[in-house]
């Protein structure tokens, strides 16, 4: 059985988390699978909601750590986030994409498609499919709704730059399974394969 993640777990930088993160199984509510895509931020990093320090909005993000950290993109979907380091520092993983397990029926009806490849594939479609919400924002990932399960086994991880920022875009903070086809943008030709 795997093991059940902890606040301990996320405390380390979120490049690592981000890295660990991989083939972990997010589940809420019941509803969820296998993580195939993350991207790791920090508040050194002109990307990160943390840059500028503190707000009302990005609170949650400082911790502390195996907390989510929920936002709305664009106006629409909400993202979720892992909140990594020690409170205060301000960093976090971005869940980019799962490979759908469990709850598909759920998630089919709540994304209005039944492709379940597509079903999870980018940060939006993630909220959607899991009905992420605000409420969620500062809750720890180690009670209900929310599971994470360790990943069972090791497996190579595929190593490239971030999509969709317009700041530090060419940082290799995007992590993703090799190999899978749940993720939400191909990785470039050529990028680094990492074992973990």
């Amino acid at each position: 059985m795997p093991r059940r993640l902890r606040p301990a777990d996320f405390e380390g930088d979120a490049e690592d988390v981000a890295k660990a993160l991989i083939g972990a199984v997010l589940l809420v509510d019941g509803v969820g699978g296998r993580i195939v895509e993350t991207e790791a931020y920090d508040r050194e990093d002109p990307a990160s909601h943390s840059h500028s320090g503190p707000t009302a909005r990005n609170q949650a993000m400082f911790g502390p750590p195996g907390r989510a950290y929920v936002y709305r993109s664009y106006g629409i979907h909400w993202c979720l986030n892992f909140v990594c380091r020690e409170e205060g520092h301000g960093a976090g993983v971005l869940i980019r994409a799962i490979e759908p397990l469990q709850g598909l029926d759920t998630m089919c009806e709540r994304r209005g498609l039944h492709e379940p490849r597509l079903l999870c594939s980018g940060p939006g479609r993630v909220g959607q499919a899991l009905a992420i919400q605000h409420a969620y924002n500062g809750h720890r990932l180690d009670r209900a709704p929310f599971e994470v399960l360790a990943a069972a086994e090791r497996h190579d991880i595929v190593v490239g730059p971030r999509i969709g920022i317009s700041k530090a875009a060419e940082v290799p903070w995007r992590f993703g399974l090799a190999g899978s086809r749940h993720v939400s943008r191909p990785f470039p030709r050529g990028a680094a394969i990492i074992r973990a």
